[in-house]
């Protein structure tokens, strides 16, 4: 059995895997505010779990890491800092455990979806913007830390962040909705003129063969993809060919599908 946890800003998603990365039991709860309050409720929960021993643990962290440290240096949505999260949590487990970033991971799990393709780039649209670059269904290193909603671009005649105009939270503070509650095709072209501007620059720097599409946002993927192709159809050239556009298949877990992938090719 394997253990994935996913950590998020708000919740945090705690699920047992079989080795066919079958989830057999999952917990969730409010993920608190302080680092070592959220230890103590973690091993609550994983003590409620009927299985007591894991082969390997993934903890998916919604940060800046040191890896060969086991250290999440910086957090998008908590305000930990420094936190020493692998020897943490691994002591919580009681085994071998890996961190990784949950984009990264939802990506992973993504990927493994579609095996026609060696080269997926994953973004997740929701509060803000997260990346996962997947190469022959392996987390891609040198891009393992890269921000994507932090790219500074060019919109209405100023340098900003992507995420800043092109996220779920610059939705809200721009037309004053949700996604769930947009429904005109006038809103939804702009929204998809907005994430194609930073989406061009992604696929001329790494040429994906698929781009998939997590997050809050893209629950509503079919309300915007026909625009949001249009969009980037208009900067394609035979160098920079535009990759099809996917839905998640399985946006709800796909981070703690991706823990599953990660721990079983370390640890298998």
């Amino acid at each position: 059995m394997y253990l994935g946890i996913d950590i998020g800003g708000t919740k945090t998603l705690l699920a047992s895997l079989n080795e066919h990365g079958v989830i057999t039991e999952s917990l969730r709860f409010p993920t608190p505010p302080d680092y070592h309050d959220f230890l103590k409720v973690l091993a609550d929960n994983v003590a409620q779990l009927s299985t007591k021993e894991f082969r390997a643990c993934c903890c998916a962290v919604p940060g800046f890491l040191d890896r060969k440290k086991g250290i999440a240096k910086a957090f998008g949505n908590l305000q930990w800092k420094n936190v020493p999260i692998r020897k943490d949590v691994q002591k919580v487990a009681g085994c071998p455990t890996v961190i990784e970033n949950d984009a990264n991971l939802a990506g992973l799990s993504e990927a493994m979806l579609l095996k026609q393709y060696d080269r997926v780039f994953y973004i997740t649209i929701s509060t803000g913007i997260g990346s996962g670059f997947i190469v022959n269904r392996t987390i891609d290193p040198d891009l393992a830390d890269s921000e994507a909603g932090h790219m500074i671009l060019e919109y209405h005649n100023k340098l900003q962040r992507w995420q800043d105009f092109a996220s779920g939270k610059a939705i809200v503070k721009r037309f004053g909705k949700r996604a769930k509650e947009i429904q005109d095709e006038k809103t939804w072209k702009i929204i998809a003129h907005a994430i194609a501007l930073g989406l061009i620059e992604i696929i001329a720097t790494v040429q994906p063969q698929a781009i998939v599409f997590g997050g809050g946002v893209n629950i509503y993927f079919e309300r915007f993809k026909p625009f949001l192709e249009a969009e980037l159809k208009k900067y394609e050239t035979p160098m920079t060919p535009i990759p099809p556009l996917y839905k998640a298949g399985r946006p709800d877990e796909a981070v703690i599908y991706g823990c599953y992938d990660l721990a079983k090719s370390l640890y298998g």
